[in-house]
């Protein structure tokens, strides 16, 4: 019985693999079409593409064509060929814009995007670009059933975006004695709190641009240190607001003391 079985599976599969060929080599479009299609639904998307590339020429503007295309981007997405079928997806959503599969066109593709954002610490355009199309889909279905999804997609490229600019700040934090300006430590970081104000690195940030201020101020020349003992201060205010039992307590404090203990010679 088993025996059987492998021989028709066999030659199951021969007739498939012929059926192809023949396709690939045939000139008749709707044949390429139906060949296609079949190879679509049984999951063999490297095959269907390859008809598809074949066939979308002569499709365009023909009734099937709003479902050969999205079969064609489908396949491409589900093969992992993201960048062209984000192009793809997009151009049928622009093209189908009452299709029925426009919602879920859209989605596909601005996914297709978030599959391309890189590691954090690589460049990130593809995650800016990512963003704007996630967005873009959120606008145009705010009640889709995709949401949920997407709020989460969302979710992780703002926080690859937001330890990307923090881990920028903290290279100029590092550096900053070596090179002997805290002053752009301090901006980065506010510029990062600025721009993610409910990020979870906040408490982080906001302890490291203090520090970068400490260090400024107690290196600083006689005739600028009161001014920078003072925004010091202001930044150490800053970080027990935010949280009081912040697990910085004890550097920040022996750090104050410091601060204070400098800005009474000021007082004399």
């Amino acid at each position: 019985m088993a025996r059987f079985f492998y021989i028709l599976l066999f030659a199951l599969t021969l007739t498939s693999c012929s059926e192809f060929q023949k396709a690939l080599k045939s000139e008749d479009v709707k044949t390429k079409y139906e060949v296609a299609e079949k190879l679509y639904t049984d999951g063999k998307y490297m095959k269907a593409i390859r008809l598809f590339e074949q066939i979308a020429p002569s499709y365009a503007g023909k009734p099937q064509a709003e479902k050969m295309f999205f079969m064609y981007s489908d396949a491409l997405y589900k093969t992992k060929q993201y960048y062209t079928a984000g192009y793809q997806f997009e151009k049928f959503s622009a093209g189908y814009p009452r299709s029925q599969k426009a919602e879920e066109a859209l989605f596909l593709g601005a996914k297709s995007y978030y599959h391309l954002s890189p590691r954090y610490s690589l460049d990130q355009v593809d995650t800016y670009k990512a963003l704007d199309k996630m967005q873009a889909f959120i606008d145009s279905y705010p009640t889709s059933q995709y949401m949920p999804e997407a709020n989460q997609l969302v979710k992780e490229l703002r926080e690859k975006l937001e330890k990307k600019a923090f881990e920028i700040a903290k290279q100029y934090y590092d550096t900053a004695e070596y090179f002997g300006d805290y002053n752009a430590a301090i901006k980065t970081f506010d510029n990062f709190i600025i721009d993610f104000p409910g990020t979870s690195l906040k408490e982080d940030a906001l302890y490291l641009k203090f520090d970068s201020s400490y260090q400024l101020a107690i290196n600083s020349i006689q005739t600028k240190m009161q001014e920078r003992l003072v925004a010091a201060k202001a930044n150490y205010a800053a970080l027990v607001k935010f949280k009081s039992d912040t697990k910085y307590k004890a550097q920040a404090d022996a750090m104050l003391t410091k601060i204070d203990t400098e800005l009474e010679k000021f007082s004399k």
